[in-house]
């Protein structure tokens, strides 16, 4: 069975209006990393919870459509379909 790589998107419940874009090969450690607080850029508004996750093979295709979620147009797309 191959490893996945996910990109998943959080919002946290604390402050509705933040999203938080990523990448892992462990999305329910993560998501568990986040809330206990480990993560620096999201410390401060947990608790978080999952809002989209989508599964690639590939770790390059994961890492580039990341990247492009974190672009100004790839925030908007997120906006409009996520």
């Amino acid at each position: 069975m191959p490893e996945y790589h996910y990109v998943y998107i959080l919002k946290s419940e604390s402050e509705p209006s933040r999203h938080y874009t990523g990448c892992t090969t462990e999305i329910t450690d993560r998501l568990a990393r986040h809330n206990r607080g480990e993560v620096t850029h999201t410390a401060k508004h947990r608790p978080w919870r999952m809002e989209t996750v989508i599964r690639f093979v590939s770790q390059d295709k994961a890492r580039a459509f990341e990247k492009y979620l974190k672009s100004g147009s790839g925030r908007e797309f997120s906006r409009r379909h996520f």
